[in-house]
């Protein structure tokens, strides 16, 4: 399968960069930013096209993104107003709240993946492979000389995935009784270095 990598997402890739995300990271957000249309509504409106990297096949369509993030913002993140306006005052509030004691994670000294999704049609096909392949070099770009991730226990596929690629785990944090809420109970940290140090 050919696939082309690009910086950026297209407008109307947006929905199904929504629903890609959504598959992806439901199983954990889904008691918070649920039910799906307003999840999917939310997503399609704070994807941040300057902080991703997109994955089309030969028809043009979406097959993947990788997300990072960056001292301005989060791949899909989204702030106050946002969840507001899909959620309500009340509902945007609560879900802000909890999502903000998820993570208000930023890495000054490493690259910082925000997620990386592929369309459940298409994967075990080395597109996640080649989505970090491309942040490697995104990385790289921006002077970083290593990259990092956070993987929850429950995604033991993605965790084979990273180690394969080279990442070593460096620390693991539960989230206490949070993960009633978001369908884990840790988060590892896990780095790899992006070349050796100069002299």
């Amino acid at each position: 399968m050919g696939v082309t990598i690009f910086a950026g997402l297209h407008t109307h890739l947006r929905p199904k960069a929504a629903r890609i995300y959504w598959e992806a990271f439901g199983g954990k957000l889904g008691r918070v930013l649920g039910p799906e249309p307003r999840a999917l509504a939310f997503l399609e409106r704070v994807i941040r096209a300057d902080l991703c990297l997109s994955a089309v096949d030969e028809s043009g369509a979406l097959v993947g993104m990788a997300g990072f993030k960056t001292p301005s913002g989060s791949f899909a993140g989204g702030n106050w107003s946002d969840l507001i306006a899909i959620y309500g005052p009340v509902g945007g509030r609560w879900r802000g709240w909890l999502l903000r004691a998820l993570s208000q994670d930023s890495d000054n000294d490493r690259f910082l993946i925000d997620g990386i999704c592929v369309d459940r049609k298409h994967r075990g096909k080395g597109i996640g492979t080649h989505l970090l392949a491309a942040l490697y070099d995104e990385a790289a770009a921006r002077g970083y000389r290593s990259i990092r991730l956070d993987v929850v226990d429950a995604n033991w596929r993605a965790r084979a995935l990273y180690e394969r690629e080279g990442f070593l785990a460096t620390q693991t944090q539960t989230i206490g009784l949070l993960r009633h809420l978001f369908g884990f109970a840790a988060a590892t940290t896990m780095v790899r270095p992006l070349r050796s140090p100069g002299p």
